[in-house]
């Protein structure tokens, strides 16, 4: 049981412009570096700088994408795949530079924990980046065959010669890989016989260039299979947008988690098992808290309704009932009679406002938010926004989507042993 300390390089908008960290910087002892999909090292980053208005519409669309992805997770089995048909288009908003295979060849591979793919993509993949994981030159490589228990959890197996094939799609991409198993390293621990899909064949533009490591609690996530090493249990803390370093970390292992700090349950849904839910039970507005029919935020284990904490969407997401009332009582606080909009925000302002806190109500904690956490703001400073909005309609079920500019400037704690999430706030720069 060891600490695991990864420094993470949050580069956010525009802001991130002109900023250049030490991409060739060499991980050590047990830290590892972790930039986000903006950072000049990363290949996500956009091939040309969006000004601030084209940066918030464009992660508005991804969000909505990903509130359609996260709410069509209605599982109809038990049993959650290794990398699922699960329809998602935006970004990934977090890269890890891992060590795969024997001799180490470095990736940068997504990090998402509202998924449970793991993938990489290999020597001969057509379609794929540049980049990719020559497995004829690791010893410690192998595919899986068709009778390894994990073909049977990956979607759509098919036996081709002796290997176990699997397809999944992406987005608006699809894939074919062989179900593999090699040697992660992260930092200076070596994980061996990590199981992974190896692409093969991939179409579309959707696919991230480096393959995806999935925190989720699928049964063959990242955490499912360092079980041993990290104990099912990570934390991180995520810095504010405005911070001038952007730095946080992710921290993986129970030693060296903060001992003060509130908990709420940790809860499973069936129908939706590798999210991470909790029990929202109210939302204050200053002192007020708002009027939302009990349905909007119950947790209901048979339609998978609830309220989940991801670090992939941006902006928080409630659905319409609590949204409006959310919002509906902090424009009368703010007391600014032209509100205006930006995209997807419907509460914008042109004048300097006196905002008030919004406080989640979780079971057995509060997490009030400041202003930091709850405004946007662009460049100029000549638009602010209430950075939440509704959550899309078409949706199988309601899903509230505690997001990651919410998290800022907190230590957020997934104690999966224990089922439980602890909150505390923390200054991440």
């Amino acid at each position: 049981m060891k600490t695991h300390l990864f420094s993470l390089v949050f580069l956010f908008f525009s802001l991130a412009q002109g900023l250049n960290p030490k991409c060739d910087t060499q991980d050590h002892g047990s830290n590892l570096q972790v930039f986000h999909i903006y950072s000049p090292c990363s290949p996500f980053k956009p091939s040309k700088p969006l000004s601030w208005e084209e940066d918030v519409l464009q992660m508005q669309a991804k969000d909505q994408v990903r509130l359609q992805y996260l709410s069509s997770l209605v599982a109809k089995k038990s049993v959650v795949p290794i990398a699922s048909g699960r329809q998602i288009v935006q970004s990934p908003t977090y890269i890890v530079r891992a060590k795969i295979g024997t001799p180490p060849q470095t990736m940068l591979m997504a990090m998402d924990t509202g998924n449970d793919a793991a993938w990489i993509p290999c020597t001969g993949c057509l379609g794929c980046s540049s980049s990719v994981f020559d497995n004829a030159k690791s010893t410690t490589f192998k595919t899986l065959d068709c009778q390894a228990a994990q073909c049977k959890q990956v979607p759509n197996p098919t036996c081709g010669g002796s290997a176990c094939i699997f397809n999944m799609t992406y987005g608006g991409s699809s894939m074919a890989a062989n179900l593999s198993q090699d040697t992660i390293t992260l930092a200076t621990d070596p994980v061996p016989s990590y199981t992974f899909g190896c692409l093969q064949k991939t179409t579309g533009n959707s696919v991230p260039p480096q393959g995806l490591l999935g925190l989720g609690r699928g049964p063959l996530s990242l955490l499912s299979q360092t079980q041993d090493l990290y104990q099912s249990t990570f934390s991180y803390c995520l810095p504010s947008f405005r911070s001038l370093n952007f730095s946080g970390s992710l921290r993986l292992g129970p030693v060296g988690q903060p001992l003060r700090i509130k908990y709420t349950p940790l809860l499973k849904n069936p129908r939706r098992p590798s999210l991470y839910f909790v029990n929202l039970v109210g939302i204050r507005v200053g002192r007020t808290i708002v009027d939302i029919p009990p349905s909007a935020i119950a947790f209901n284990p048979t339609t998978g309704a609830g309220t989940i904490i991801d670090s992939g969407t941006v902006f928080t997401r409630l659905v319409a009932p609590a949204y409006v009332a959310v919002r509906d009582e902090f424009r009368r606080r703010v007391k600014v009679a032209n509100v205006t909009s930006l995209g997807g925000f419907d509460t914008c302002y042109t004048v300097p406002i006196v905002a008030p806190t919004i406080t989640f109500m979780l079971a057995g904690m509060n997490v009030t938010l400041p202003e930091d956490n709850l405004l946007i703001h662009s460049t100029a400073g000549s638009i602010t926004c209430l950075a939440m909005a509704s959550a899309p309609e078409n949706v199988n079920s309601a899903l509230n989507v505690i997001a990651n500019m919410q998290q800022q400037n907190h230590r957020v704690l997934f104690d999966v042993p224990n089922s439980r999430l602890g909150v505390a706030r923390e200054l991440c720069t």
